[in-house]
Formats: structure tokens, sequence, C-alpha cells
């Protein structure tokens, strides 16, 4: 029997979810414009220990969200991950944020198309099949009429980019699921425990969130 705490906070969202043998047992997250994950996160991951009833110490490891996906929420969360595999001597994975965010997707045939925000017109994403296999490797790209002209299968579009993305993405083949918007630590417990299995696992103490592009720090205007 294996207990994973999953924690998701790329986004907006700060999920947390504990998983039993892969499969989510409990979850508590919020989506919030100001980016609490600083409060809340201990807090959630404080609140679901109690409420399944075991200790910390029951845990066989913690899986993080990697990102892409914003700077302070990766660090939030891969701090608290990290704290809590030193603490308690146990393995950290790190689970692929969009490939988290495509699992809430449920088709048959096609492909999905997971997106992130990144600013303006610039989006994070990455193209998967129906099984989650990787069809085509994380971007950063500005998104344009011409975006994914290549593809003909049903594009499912999901994320928080909608708004800003389905006036340019009209092709008969562009469908958005405007339902799925944030990536959640309970679609995560699948995908760490099948990692865990195999002993997928990161160094815990040179494992870095991938931001895809760099940070940068600009001056305060006088």
């Amino acid at each position: 029997m294996s207990y994973i705490l999953n924690i998701e906070t790329a986004t907006k969202n700060c999920s947390v979810a504990l998983a039993k043998d892969g499969k989510t047992i409990l979850c508590k997250e919020i989506a919030e414009e100001g980016y609490s994950h600083a409060e809340r996160l201990h807090v959630f991951i404080e609140a679901i220990i109690e409420e399944a009833g075991i200790a910390l110490q029951d845990l066989s490891a913690i899986a993080v969200s990697q990102g892409p996906g914003s700077y302070t929420g990766l660090r939030i969360g891969v701090s608290a991950a990290k704290g809590l595999c030193y603490a308690l001597d146990i393995p950290l994975i790190a689970v692929d944020t969009l490939q988290a965010l495509a699992a809430q997707v449920t088709i048959s045939s096609g492909l999905i198309i997971p997106m992130i925000d990144a600013r303006r017109m610039e989006v994070y994403s990455a193209i998967f099949s129906p099984s989650l296999e990787k069809k085509r490797e994380v971007l950063a790209q500005i998104i344009d009429e011409n975006s994914f002209e290549d593809r003909q299968e049903t594009l499912y579009f999901i994320g928080d980019c909608a708004e800003k993305c389905k006036s340019i993405l009209t092709k008969e083949n562009h469908v958005f699921l405007e339902e799925i918007v944030y990536p959640s630590a309970k679609e995560m417990s699948a995908l760490s425990f099948e990692k865990f299995k195999i002993s997928d696992t990161v160094d815990v103490a040179y494992f870095e969130p991938y931001y895809l592009k760099d940070f940068m720090i600009t001056a305060p205007k006088k």
C-alpha cells in the first residue's frame, strides 16, 4: 500500500491530493486571482493528512507538478515538496503539468492540446494522444490563425487560454473544452503512481522546476 501526496501549484489553482495506490482519496484546492499558494498550501497538506487519519510518516513519496507555469507558484510547490522529502527521507516525483492537465480529458480519438497562459498571445502547450502519449514536446508559442494548421485530427484545447485563443483558433477541427481550466493534483495521482512503481524519481537536492523560459526580474519604475 502506497500513499503519495501530490502537489500542484503551477497555475492559479493551489491543489493538494492524497492518493492511495494511484487513486485519489482526498483533494483540497482553490483557484484565486491573487495566487494564495503560500498561505494555502501547508494548510491544505495538514488538513488532508488529518482527514485521512494517517501521519506524514505513512507517505511513500511526494509528487510535485514540475511545470511549465507560474515561476512563483512552481517555486512554492517545489520548495514544500523538497522540505517534506528531506524531513521524511522519501523520494520526490516530478509530474508534467501539461500531462496532468490533459488527463482531465476523456476522448477516444483526436488530440489533446493543454495550454497554460504565458502572457499576451503566448502559451505553454504540448500535444497528447487520448492515452496521454506525448505527440509534441512542450513549447512556448505565439498563437495565431496558422497555429496547429498541420494537424488534421480533431484538436481539443484546454487550459486557461480559451478566452484569448478561441477567436483565433477557429478551424472546424478546433474544439475548446472551456470547463477544463487548471491542472489539478487529482489527475497527478495515477501519473505519479506509475512513476513510483518504476522508481522514476528526481534528485531532491538538485531538482528544479521546468520554467521553460528564463525568469526575468525588472527594476521597479521610479
